[in-house]
Parts: structure tokens; C-alpha cells; sequence
């Protein structure tokens, strides 16, 4: 016989996983926006491409505006997908649907972003790094945006998992807190 705390753990989470997944997805696109926006366009520290290792690609500024307008679609596809997943998540009669579920995962989701942009492209590809023009060493920068994205996704983490599980009105549907 299953422990009945378990139980309802599992179907609360059963519950929340539509929404989380809107979040988490909606912290991609909201990631990739704010990092190709502030970082590539407004602080101009680096393009997509700015510290490829062929010159003739790092130089390129066209290229180089060209693959940022890619990395933005793709930023665009991941909010758009959230979007739809949250509007399908709070059709739903039985899904929780709260600000904090929805925060905690945003918040993880933008984690998740800044790992996966961190480690694949400034580290395993090296084709640009955050800030490679200093102040201080680029291999600091690129461990801060690491570390930033850990910071996101453990908290967002946190706060979904410490979620209410109670939150839905008399007709079963989930109650925006």
C-alpha cells in the first residue's frame, strides 16, 4: 500500500506538470531574448558567431547579425511554444495553474537557457563568450553566466517545488495566486 502523502504528491505533480512546462519553455524564449537583446545588441559585447575560430566567420559583422536574427527566432519559437502550452495548460480542468508554479518554472526554464547557451556555445564551441573584452579575464565571465544560470534554475526549482498544492476553486480549475 502506497503512502498516501505520496499519493498526492504524485497527482499534484501530475496536475502542475502543464504549467511548468509552459514556464519552463516561456524561460527559454524569455533567456534567449534578454541575452541576444542586452548582450548582443544593446552592450554589443559579442555577436553569435564573434569568436569563431576562422577570422573570415568572426569578422563577418552581416554573418554575424545574420545568425543573431536565427538565435532570435529560435528565441521567438520557445516563447511562442510557451505561450501555447500555458493557454492549453489553463483550459485544462484539472491542472493547477498558479503565479508561483509558473514563476518557478519561468525562472528554471531561463536557468536552463543560460546553462545549455553557456556550455555549448562559450565552452564546448567556443564560438563567442560573454564579455571576451573584459574587464577581467573572459573565462570569469563566462563561470558568472554559469553560475547565474545555476542560481536561476535551482531557485526556480525551489519555488515550484514548494508550491502549494491546494489553489483550486470549487470547479476544480486552478486559482491564479
Amino acid at each position: 500500500m502506497e503512502n498516501t502523502s505520496t499519493e498526492t504528491r504524485a497527482v499534484t505533480g501530475a496536475k502542475a506538470r502543464p504549467v511548468v512546462a509552459a514556464g519552463v519553455a516561456l524561460g527559454l524564449g524569455f533567456g534567449g531574448f534578454f541575452d541576444g537583446i542586452v548582450f548582443h545588441q544593446l552592450l554589443q559585447w559579442h555577436h553569435l558567431l564573434s569568436h569563431h575560430s576562422n577570422p573570415a566567420i568572426a569578422g563577418d559583422l552581416r554573418l554575424n547579425v545574420f545568425a543573431d536574427g536565427l538565435f532570435h527566432v529560435l528565441a521567438y519559437l520557445a516563447t511562442a511554444i510557451g505561450l501555447a502550452l500555458l493557454v492549453r495548460a489553463a483550459r485544462r480542468p484539472d491542472a493547477v495553474v498558479t503565479w508561483r508554479l509558473l514563476g518557478g518554472s519561468l525562472l528554471a526554464g531561463w536557468g536552463i537557457f543560460n546553462l545549455l547557451e553557456g556550455l555549448i556555445n562559450h565552452q564546448l564551441l567556443g564560438i563567442h563568450h560573454v564579455n571576451p573584452a573584459g574587464p577581467g579575464p573572459t573565462l570569469l565571465w563566462d563561470l558568472a553566466f554559469l553560475a547565474w544560470g545555476a542560481a536561476f534554475l535551482l531557485g526556480g526549482a525551489l519555488i515550484v517545488s514548494r508550491s502549494p498544492s491546494a489553489g483550486t476553486a470549487s470547479s476544480g480549475r486552478a486559482a491564479l495566486e
